[in-house]
């Protein structure tokens, strides 16, 4: 077999289906096309079949192609698996505990209370899965996660645990194009707008499965609106800039930070009866706490006792 390794040889192929080009291939590799034809030629000479269609645009792997490619994606997860069991007996004496969380919401809430957790727990390692709520909480409760941070406990499956900060607030970001905007105010007065009438504006939302998604779809069940969705995105980082640069309203947890801008959009704080959310930490109901988990979740409450006026 070729001693190029098979992580090299899966960069290769994947540039050469790519570009479908070996002259462009060769360059986004920083190798020489001759060496790049001669290294895939080899390899074909050696397994006696053609791995990847020439005769025609895009390129494809072959039947024989894509078992090759398959068996170095195999040997490439092993290896990594490999790494990741040496670097477990490594650090055998470190605890690790693996959290997952979303991204715009880890970025608000983990600076807040990881790094005293850290000081007082310097030799625990953390491992940080940022993902949608769906695949986090799947995997908390099938024991690939050990904590699940999130917003909205009481929408969290019956065989996890949690502990939460209590309730949050929510403001609607009004823009310009919407017909409940009002000039020159940065913040409209709380309970003065009906939230039936800023669900029937154009909005921009968080996509289905988020935890904002769901209760703005069960409120839009409850008042019985067709929606007027102008644009998703899994991002609510992304949410906001559309909905401040005047595209439709959108829903944001006051964790997120919005500049006033009363020339180009107005916040309007929705009273925390009709909309609210909780910072939670959620564990599976079998898990056994450690000291170290329980600092970790006394970490995560001291932080919400400290920030609780946000739900006042």
């Amino acid at each position: 077999m070729s001693k190029i390794s098979s992580q090299e040889i899966l960069y290769y192929i994947d540039a050469i289906l790519k570009y479908s080009n070996y002259g462009k291939a060769a360059k986004s590799l920083y190798i020489s096309q001759p060496y790049l034809t001669q290294v895939i030629k080899r390899v074909e000479n050696e397994l006696n079949c053609e791995l990847i269609t020439r005769n025609k645009l895009p390129y494809r792997l072959t039947e024989q192609g894509k078992i090759y490619y398959q068996y170095l994606t195999s040997l490439e997860n092993n290896y990594a698996k490999l790494l990741r069991e040496i670097s477990d007996v490594s650090d055998i004496d470190k605890t690790v505990i693996k959290i997952g969380v979303l991204p715009s919401l880890g970025t608000y809430l983990l600076p807040l209370f990881l790094p005293d957790f850290l000081t007082l727990h310097p030799d625990c390692r953390i491992e940080l899965l940022e993902s949608l709520p769906e695949k986090n909480e799947k995997l908390t409760q099938n024991n690939e996660l050990d904590f699940w941070i999130g917003q909205n406990s009481r929408n969290i499956s019956p065989n996890l645990n949690s502990v939460s900060w209590g309730r949050h607030r929510y403001r609607a970001v009004i823009p310009r194009c919407s017909d409940l905007y009002q000039e020159n105010t940065a913040v409209i007065g709380e309970g003065s707008i009906d939230i039936s009438k800023i669900l029937c504006q154009k909005l921009v939302l968080t996509s289905k499965g988020s935890a904002i998604r769901k209760q703005i779809d069960q409120l839009l069940n409850l008042y019985k609106v067709e929606p007027r969705i102008i644009m998703e995105s899994t991002e609510i980082n992304t949410i906001l800039k559309l909905a401040t640069g005047n595209l439709g309203i959108t829903f944001i947890p006051e964790s997120v930070y919005v500049k006033e801008s009363p020339s180009e959009y107005n916040l309007y704080q929705i009273p925390i009866d009709e909309l609210s959310l909780d910072y939670f930490i959620a564990y599976h109901n079998e898990r056994k706490l450690s000291n170290i988990d329980h600092d970790l979740i006394n970490a995560f409450l001291i932080h919400g006792q400290n920030n609780s006026d946000l739900g006042e």
